[in-house]
């Protein structure tokens, strides 16, 4: 088996200790490190699937992101200077008034998986503070707001409205998840996506940055 299929796999099984090692052993051995990040991100993509068919849990899918973390640690500074490994930016919060960031973290991480740079802004985030922050980063391709509370979902809404109401707006994609979202909501709002869970967040992203 190759060092690149052991990294993988061990990713995939969320073996936090010893994917570093691999890493750097799959460096050593001469593997460059944009195919070992891409196979890291494919382990992640097939942990995302097997999410969905509720083969594993949450607490599988944090593993393995804790995993993926790892190994991209070891491979940074391998990948200076080299975006194209990274699929772009990515701005996530929960809208104003909403405290819950589990959802939002596991979204946050699982996105981090698939190869973007995410600024996550927390709870709790004003229309303003999302302004602010897709304006310091002119470069940002998706912005992705959680509500969990039916409460906060004219929060959502008003934020939504706000982008899309903003010059930059045609330079974005605007994704939108969390307990009581649907579809239909997400459309009625002008959003340009809805996500049911973190693995599809992070495939319907991939979708959209490309």
């Amino acid at each position: 088996m190759s060092q690149i299929q052991t990294v993988a796999d061990a990713v995939a099984a969320g073996k936090a200790k010893l994917v570093p090692n691999l890493v750097q052993e799959a460096l050593d051995g001469g593997c460059a490190a944009p195919e070992i990040l891409n196979a890291m991100i494919d382990a992640m993509g097939l942990v995302g699937e097997r999410f969905k068919k509720n083969e594993i849990f949450v607490p599988e899918m944090l593993i393995a992101a804790k995993a993926m973390k790892k190994g991209v640690e070891v491979l940074k500074p391998h990948l200076a200077g080299d975006s194209g490994a990274v699929c772009g930016k990515m701005i996530i919060g929960t809208v104003a008034g909403d405290l819950h960031d589990i959802g939002k973290n596991l979204v946050a991480m699982m996105i981090e998986s698939a190869g973007f740079e995410v600024i996550d802004l927390g709870v709790d985030v004003s229309v303003d503070k999302f302004m602010a922050a897709i304006t310091e980063n002119p470069d940002v391709k998706i912005v992705g707001l959680s509500a969990l509370l039916t409460t906060t979902m004219p929060a959502l809404k008003d934020t939504v409205a706000a982008l899309n109401e903003a010059d930059f707006r045609k330079n974005i994609k605007v994704m939108v998840g969390g307990a009581p979202i649907t579809q239909k909501f997400a459309d009625e709002i002008g959003a340009d996506a809805y996500t049911p869970d973190a693995a599809s967040a992070a495939q319907k992203a991939k979708e959209l940055a490309a």
